[in-house]
């Protein structure tokens, strides 16, 4: 068997590796800057923590680390692994400051990880210069008070909150149990070459792939055969190539929260937090809710398995406008499915559904970020989701108005339940006045187009993508009458069409802008009634956002100073610019409101409520004896403050404004 001469690859016990005195590790120029979030800090002390409560023959496992030997130096050249390591590293030097004034013995453990033998003022490993600085006056604590912003004071931050002297021999067992795969390359090896491959080849692991995973890993043999077959199979052939789009709309209807698809795996990432326990015992229950919605999922995706035919019409116009509002849709199919809804009731919210995202195109509004809120509202019943409904659909008059002037968004589909088309694919959207009108083209068949001015010309112009100058018309009568004259359309096709609306133009005398506005009118009042909002009083909500929709971004981006232009706060005006002064207004607001609520946030999540300044950073006093935490990154802080609110029972009574710049971003 041929072997790998320049590869050499070892099983190895993580903490006793980097505590060899002769371990000494550079991050090379050409990997990419630090960047995990409190979010992987998280899974990481969790996992550790699990370990330390298993017995002396359980490890876990963190993968591999490939590094390669400096031809110049002994130093290790860390090639793949990066991120784990320095992860590891600001956790062991938050576990050694908070243990070296009392535990002398394992502080000398902690430091030998952490600090090179010959000498202690050099950190064992050592990020390239950009940023080998600010890692070393951490992990060092060499920091003072200048305020600044980074990743490594962060997730420090984050360690030293959850690591008290208490629990330190328990932290420091699991971490004794981490174990990893170290592949050490050759001299004549190229580093940077073999970096290079790692990252920009190979296709990793999907979300939907990572959930299948974590579903049947924990399993005998037997059990995931069965689950396989029983469960996972048919979700797959429900869903086919979408089976991702599935899991993170089932999340979304089931947490009520949006889930992004961006990122590190945010989809599985959600699910793991729904699911938390995946044994047997669970497996059965929670995956023939799965399979539910999965065969449900595929209806929508094709509505021709539906076998009412009303249902099936209005599965197929929800398909106009994406696969946005699955989650809701779901929901009340499920629903209507299992008899807690009536067909009527499901009808009327998919009839909802459709006004929501036409007369929001119509208006020019976003459709994004929606759907959330309305699954919250729908497990509150029919009143609430109706109510939710009305806040964000566009009203009536202000339909009216730009009906008149905007360009008709899903033409074929509005026509289609406008003139009684059930089946628009044997039809075209007809516009009478063409959108390039002719030299020769006439509204009345005298005045030629070359004879009309500039301005009825600008003007007609302006009007031929608009409801009234639209029609459908059958597609052989179309190619018949392309680009003819107003009068030869009337005879030679749309006295031959078989829809009505369209036979009804024969008695029009000529076709201008007049006959067009007077059309768009008299159409516009089948188009609110059809698409009709819920019946409630006009809610002007200036474009708000529930607080639990804000969006969740990583770091600090662009336009950080100026994300909101201002928060309503149950009824109350805020003027704060970004999530972290809204941060520290929300939780000075919840010491004063329902500190109690305050206070169980914080202890159930290690934070961001503390009783001493622990640490250097940056920090605000809620009063002498407790004090906010305020260095973390906007990613976190938005999810606390959406959790305080939560714990509260309030956050469905505030609601954010982005500015220009923070909707953007």
């Amino acid at each position: 068997m041929a072997t790998a001469t320049n590869v050499e690859a070892t099983a190895v016990n993580t903490i006793e590796w980097l505590s060899a005195p002769g371990t000494a590790i550079v991050v090379p120029v050409y990997q990419r800057q630090y960047r995990w979030d409190i979010g992987g800090c998280e899974r990481l002390l969790a996992d550790i923590r699990a370990v330390a409560g298993e017995d002396d023959t359980h490890r876990h496992f963190i993968g591999s680390i490939l590094s390669a030997q400096d031809s110049a130096e002994t130093d290790l050249i860390l090639i793949d692994g990066q991120q784990r390591i320095t992860t590891l590293m600001l956790l062991v030097a938050a576990l050694h400051h908070a243990v070296r004034d009392a535990d002398a013995e394992m502080a000398a453990e902690l430091e030998r990880v952490l600090v090179r033998a010959d000498d202690a003022s050099r950190t064992k490993l050592r990020p390239h210069d950009a940023w080998a600085h600010l890692y070393e006056s951490v992990v060092l604590d060499r920091r003072d008070d200048v305020e600044r912003e980074s990743r490594f004071d962060d997730n420090y931050a984050f360690f030293r909150s959850q690591v008290h002297a208490d629990e330190a021999p328990r932290i420091w067992r699991g971490l004794q149990r981490l174990e990893h795969v170290s592949i050490t390359l050759g001299a004549q090896a190229n580093a940077q070459q073999i970096f290079e491959s790692l990252n920009s080849t190979g296709e990793p692991l999907r979300d939907h792939e990572l959930i299948h995973n974590y579903i049947l890993m924990g399993l005998t043999h037997a059990e995931q055969l069965d689950v396989e077959s029983r469960f996972w199979l048919p979700i797959e052939q429900h869903t086919g190539e979408m089976i991702g789009a599935f899991w993170r709309h089932y999340l979304v209807m089931t947490t009520g929260r949006e889930v992004t698809a961006d990122g590190e795996h945010g989809v599985y990432a959600a699910f793991r937090r729904s699911f938390p326990n995946v044994d047997v015992a669970h497996l059965q229950s929670d995956a023939e809710v799965w399979r539910h919605y999965a065969e449900i999922y595929g209806i929508l995706l094709d509505p021709s398995h539906e076998p009412d035919d009303e249902i099936r019409a209005q599965l197929g116009y929800i398909n106009t406008f994406g696969r946005a509002a699955y989650p809701l849709v779901m929901r009340a199919y499920s629903d209507h499915a299992r008899g807690l809804i009536s067909r009527a009731e499901f009808i009327e919210t998919l009839e909802w559904t459709q006004a929501l995202y036409l007369r929001r195109a119509l208006a020019g509004l976003p459709a994004e970020r929606l759907i959330a809120r309305l699954c919250r509202a729908r497990a509150e019943g029919r009143d609430a989701l109706m109510r939710a409904f009305a806040r964000i659909t566009p009203s009536d008059e202000r339909v009216s108005a730009v009906l008149k002037y905007v360009e008709l968004p899903h033409a074929a589909y509005v026509l289609g339940r406008l003139e009684s088309v059930d089946d628009t694919s044997e039809f075209d959207v007809e516009h009478i006045v063409p959108l390039l009108p002719g030299e020769a083209w006439s509204g009345d068949g005298s005045r030629r187009w070359s004879e009309y001015s500039e301005d009825e010309q600008n003007s007609h112009r302006a009007l031929t993508p608009t409801l009234g100058n639209l029609t459908l018309l059958e597609q052989g009568l179309t190619e018949r009458v392309f680009g003819a004259a107003f009068p030869d359309k009337q005879a030679g096709a749309y006295a031959r069409s078989a829809v009505d609306e369209t036979r009804a133009l024969v008695d029009v005398p000529a076709w201008g802008t007049a006959a067009i506005t007077e059309r768009t009118v008299r159409l516009a009042a089948s188009l609110l009634r059809i698409w009709a909002r819920p019946a409630l009083p006009e809610i002007d909500d200036d474009g708000l956002t529930p607080v639990l929709d804000a969006v969740r971004r990583r770091g600090w981006p662009a336009g950080w100073d100026r994300e909101f232009d201002y928060v309503e706060y149950r009824g109350e005006h805020w003027e704060v610019k970004d999530v972290r002064a809204l941060f520290n207004r929300v939780f000075r607001r919840a010491w004063t409101d329902d500190r109690d609520a305050a206070l169980r946030y914080s202890a159930a999540h290690g934070g961001p409520i503390y009783s001493e300044m622990a640490w250097k950073g940056q920090w605000d006093a809620l009063d002498d004896e407790n004090f906010l935490y305020m260095g973390w990154d906007s990613n976190y802080m938005m999810n606390a403050l959406q959790g305080v609110l939560e714990e509260s029972g309030i956050s469905a009574e505030v609601f954010v404004k982005y500015s220009y710049i923070g909707n953007v971003m």
